[in-house]
């Protein structure tokens, strides 16, 4: 191979190994973003604008979507969503579990938890990974600004 080819073949390789690195160091999480009303929206945006960098001793990451519905820390992630729906398995008789003044609905999954804001006019959603359970609790560090930006039914 001559040199100025081989030259090129490398080159052609970093960049592609560099690429791959980028992507698979991201700090970008997916998350699909509910599709609530526009008012509901608009109480999410000022929600996720309010939201802490940190969530026990987790950063904030980007989602994408990019979406003022949705936040994430850590890795694994803890995923937030705004203007979700009723949680399936709720019934009128659930218990409730009250954070810091913010009561929630807890759904335990085989991957983790699933909290769902209750009493609250725009329900949020936090999903938190088996990896975080008891040492870190999000509900603490949302608290205040569910409180400050999403009024009480």
């Amino acid at each position: 191979m001559p040199a100025l080819t081989r030259l090129v073949a490398v080159a052609l390789a970093t960049t592609a190994l560099a690429a791959v690195g980028l992507v698979a160091c991201s700090d970008t999480v997916a998350v699909v973003p509910p599709a609530p009303a526009r008012e509901v929206a608009a109480v999410c945006a000022a929600l996720t604008g309010a939201l802490p960098q940190q969530v026990g001793s987790e950063s904030r990451r980007s989602t994408t979507p990019e979406s003022a519905l949705t936040a994430a820390w850590g890795s694994p992630a803890i995923v937030l969503r705004c203007g979700v729906g009723e949680p399936t398995a709720f019934r009128p008789r659930s218990k409730l579990v009250t954070v810091n003044g913010v009561d929630w609905f807890a759904e335990q999954r085989p991957d983790g938890y699933v909290f769902t804001t209750w009493g609250r006019t725009v329900r949020v959603e936090v999903s938190v990974p088996k990896e975080y359970a008891p040492e870190v609790n999000p509900l603490v560090d949302l608290a205040e600004p569910i409180k400050a930006t999403i009024p009480k039914v």
